[in-house]
């Protein structure tokens, strides 16, 4: 990525409120290794006004980031907003579910990808089956003890 970021960094230094700008150098960072300043430049660019598809992917890249970097509840918190803002976004369902298990959260991360399918996927062999894989994941969500304080209640369940 060295060849990017070197090709960005000039890009960045004459605009560096543009918040497409600054989401690109922070996606270099990320693929280079260099995390902590990719969160950095993530959240320069959501302040900044990203929006649309690219905002949501923005969203998707720091919430993954956050995790990768242990930083488990902030990435939660990042990939709920996205939720709350890209509610039939699959992609930011399969990531927040990779979160939930690295949180210890298996059963919620396993009942969202159950949702997803039954939400998502169009196939003839699973349409029967949507009502049991949404039955499963509510099981599965009920025993997550934080959906057991309605104030701890998952706003994307």
């Amino acid at each position: 990525m060295a060849p990017t970021i070197a090709a960005l960094l000039p890009l960045y230094e004459r605009h560096p409120d543009d918040p497409r700008v600054v989401y690109e150098l922070a996606g270099a960072y990320d693929t280079a290794g260099d995390e902590a300043a990719a969160c950095v430049l993530y959240e320069r660019a959501l302040d900044a006004g990203l929006s649309a598809d690219v905002r949501r992917r923005c969203l998707l890249q720091y919430g993954s980031t956050l995790r990768n970097l242990g930083r488990l509840e902030e990435s939660l918190a990042v990939f709920a907003r996205a939720r709350r803002e890209y509610p039939q976004s699959v992609s930011l369902g399969a990531f927040e579910a990779l979160t939930l298990h690295a949180a210890g959260r298996a059963d919620q991360a396993l009942a969202g990808l159950l949702d997803l399918l039954a939400d998502a996927v169009d196939s003839d062999e699973l349409d029967r089956y949507k009502p049991a894989l949404r039955g499963n994941a509510a099981y599965l969500r009920s025993l997550d003890p934080a959906n057991a304080d309605p104030a701890n209640a998952d706003p994307a369940a």
